[in-house]
């Protein structure tokens, strides 16, 4: 069986493209020559700045030969209905079969379809690869009509055994393919000849290509990080950055340099971040005191000087950078320990438009403020302070340093807030309240973090739902998703014990004027803030009538339905995405989708605290053997107790008497539901969802004995209808724990 390689070589394909390139490239190939009959033993995809390569082992020389049997019309059918067959199967009629069938005579065609040398299909697949590449961005060049990354200037495809290498034949636009690569563009520039891949792999190595980009991360790592240990230094992790630079470079050259010392005293991650984002170097620190001392450049060729030149002109070019850097740094330091100090820069975000829709940002970290002092007691967070960091975790977005490095938003707001002499609960919260930012993300515990990090993320989705733009499909442009995954885990990690319904019930009450329109809208936030829960009067009839009369607002009027319904449409739709989320959150820490469900359709399912501890209780109960065997006997009691309110068109929810029990199981499960009953309810409210499972768990036995020794329907009808009640008293007490019917078997 012959080996394939391929390799497409052009002008340098961006670092960040090159990965996804290297697999399309063998995904497209295998599907195609697969597709085609055309089988293999491995495949493996490789790429460098000026080149993709796939090698195969072990592909069919050819195609199979296939045959095909295929049913035609009855002998003797319209001469039409046998052309329009014959023209399918591309046969003349003396090739036809005829056979006798129940159904009388009928023609039969075989259809033969012979197999194709390997070479012919590859160059097939391969063309059409290279013209439907799924490049995200390609070009033309010249005069021809292909697109691709880059200038694509080679084509090498090559089929090799034991006897030999041949070239596949193909032209793409005058591109024609060959045996031939080339080396290093500096250090061995020109031709070379290859005859399968070993040599071709070999052969690039000492021409000072490494074709493997894993090898090459392997050997930055290694060489950068003996450098920095020799110098008593070492390197800082960063591994998108690893393999960002392996993209870069050919031939990995690690250089290891030194910081001025005019710029030491910067942060780190200022120091770390402007490197990297615009030299694309590495960090190297002091292990004793964690600062940034020095820089890790990869050149891609070796030089008579050992790099001094190169390392050199880089130093110069980085000097300048973190010049700039320092600029930003102590222009921000002296505006933050001004008398304007950090409020002057949430000021300016009053001409910084958050949404078209939802103001600027200075009136968001309003209703930020707002919702942060209603938090911070159930966080256990001071109410004043939880307002005064709202009211600065965003001011860093006017700073010079962040206009720069977007990404340094919140580090250097923590930053800033200690060097005005904020408090310190202040400080971190600048940093910490934009996270969680994703599932492995710390989350912050804080008491002050954690109520301003809510307030935070509760607007942007109450906001955004308010204004309907809500996530469709795989569209999420403002990280809703994120969002709300991000306030699923403060609330659980935190063991934050709030009603979702509530809070976001007043959230959208605040955006009253894009709920409901009309003169009514301007004050109707008014009336929100009077309301306890999703626009609902739970406060009182009398708190509610008081309320309208100080909104323009009627009672009874279509303005006041119109405004209550859109306020509980939006809140209900929310929290159905906060447990779509919840339920991906959670099934990744292996509880089932179905023992969610069962949780989110009992009452205060708002809760996410509660309903989680009830979601992994009844995880851990359904598990056991107890809890395996009770829904068993759950299920069959209630398949028997639907189908009979179906049939008598009536439901047996009126209480079974235990008079007239005439097995001795029926009486010893009345005995077992009266006691479980009492038990799981003082559970439920005491929220000890262990000892509610166990409750359920002393069902077991009496269930299991009751349905061995009973008919539940008996010729006598009375105690038909007691044993039916019964059930319904089965299904009543165990609901009492979670919706048992939405838990698959």
């Amino acid at each position: 069986m012959p080996d394939l390689l391929i390799e497409l070589f052009s002008e340098e394909i961006p670092a960040r493209m090159q990965g996804r390139a290297a697999e399309d490239l063998k995904k497209r190939m295998t599907d195609g020559l697969v597709e085609a009959g055309l089988t293999y033993a491995g495949a493996a995809a490789f790429s460098t700045p000026r080149r993709l390569t796939l090698a195969l082992e072990g592909l069919l020389a050819e195609s199979p030969t296939l045959r095909e049997e295929r049913k035609g019309p009855k002998v003797g059918a319209p001469d039409k209905a046998i052309e329009g067959f014959l023209r399918g199967a591309g046969l003349t009629r003396d090739q036809l079969e005829e056979r006798d069938t129940p159904k009388g005579a009928v023609y039969f065609a075989m259809i033969e379809k012979r197999g194709r040398p390997a070479a012919e299909i590859i160059a097939e697949v391969l063309e059409a690869t290279i013209r439907n590449f799924p490049w995200p961005k390609s070009m033309r060049w010249g005069t021809g009509s292909l697109r691709w990354v880059r200038p694509l200037h080679s084509i090498l495809c090559q089929l090799s055994d034991e006897n030999g290498a041949e070239v596949v034949p193909l032209d793409i636009d005058g591109i024609q393919a060959g045996n031939v690569t080339q080396g290093h563009r500096f250090m061995a520039p020109g031709e070379i000849t290859v005859n399968g891949f070993e040599d071709y792999a070999a052969k690039l190595k000492r021409a000072n290509v490494v074709l493997d980009p894993v090898e090459r991360q392997q050997a930055i790592w290694q060489e950068a990080g003996n450098q920095a240990f020799a110098r008593g230094l070492e390197l800082v992790e960063d591994k998108g950055l690893l393999t960002e630079v392996a993209g870069l470079v050919e031939w990995p050259v690690v250089l290891l340099g030194d910081i001025d010392a005019e710029f030491l005293d910067l942060p780190a991650e200022v120091l770390q971040t402007s490197m990297k984002e615009h030299q694309k170097f590495f960090s190297v620190k002091n292990p004793k005191t964690g600062r940034i001392e020095g820089f890790v450049t990869v050149a891609n060729r070796e030089a008579a000087d050992q790099g001094a030149t190169i390392l050199a002109g880089n130093q110069k070019v980085l000097s300048a950078r973190l010049a700039d850097a320092k600029f930003f740094w102590e222009n921000d330091l002296r505006v933050a320990k001004s008398e304007v100090g950090m409020e002057g820069w949430s000021a300016q975000l009053s001409n910084v438009t958050f949404h078209n829709k939802l103001g600027t940002q200075a009136e968001r970290i309003d209703r930020i403020a707002a919702l942060a002092c209603e938090i911070a007691p159930v966080v256990g967070a001071d109410a004043d302070l939880a307002a005064q960091a709202a009211k600065v975790v965003k001011a860093d977005l006017s700073s010079e340093m962040v206009y720069e490095f977007p990404e340094l938003q919140g580090l250097m707001g923590r930053y800033y807030a200690e060097a005005a002499g904020l408090p310190q609960e202040v400080a971190t919260a600048c940093e910490m309240h934009y996270s969680p930012l994703g599932p492995s993300d710390d989350v912050p515990t804080e008491p002050v973090s954690v109520a301003v990090a809510l307030a935070d993320k509760l607007d942007t989705l109450t906001g955004f739902w308010a204004i309907d733009e809500k996530p469709t499909g795989s569209k999420d442009p403002f990280a809703l998703r994120r969002a709300a995954l991000g306030v699923i885990r403060l609330v659980l990690e935190n063991d934050v014990r709030v009603g979702m319904m509530r809070t976001v019930g007043k959230k959208f009450a605040s955006y009253a004027g894009l709920i409901v329109g009309g003169e009514n809208a301007a004050r109707a936030a008014d009336l929100a803030s009077m309301l306890d829960g999703a626009g609902k009067p739970e406060l009182g009839e009398q708190l509610y009538q008081e309320s309208l009369q100080n909104t323009l607002i009627q009672p009874g009027s279509s303005e006041e339905s119109e405004f209550l319904d859109g306020v509980m449409a939006k809140s209900g739709d929310l929290l159905s995405f906060f447990h779509d989320r919840l339920k991906v959150f959670l099934r990744d820490q292996g509880i089932r989708h179905d023992v969610i469900d069962a949780c989110i359709a009992m009452d205060g399912n708002d809760d996410l605290t509660l309903l989680v501890k009830r979601a992994r209780a009844l995880e851990d109960f359904l598990k056991s053997e107890d809890g395996t065997n009770l829904l068993q006997g759950f299920k069959r009691a209630n398949n028997i107790l639907t189908q009979a309110e179906e049939k008598d068109g009536v439901e047996y929810s009126y209480g079974a008497d235990v008079k007239f029990a005439e097995e001795e199981s029926e009486k010893a499960l009345f005995a077992a539901l009266e006691a479980s009953e009492g038990a799981i309810s003082t559970a439920i409210e005491a929220e000890d969802f262990a000892a509610a499972m166990g409750g359920m768990a002393a069902l077991r036995a009496p269930v299991d004995a009751f349905f061995e020794a009973v008919q539940v329907n008996s010729d006598k009808d009375i105690v038909r209808r007691n044993r039916l009640n019964l059930l319904s008293q089965i299904r009543k007490v165990c609901g009492q724990v979670a919706d048992l019917t939405r838990i698959e078997a």
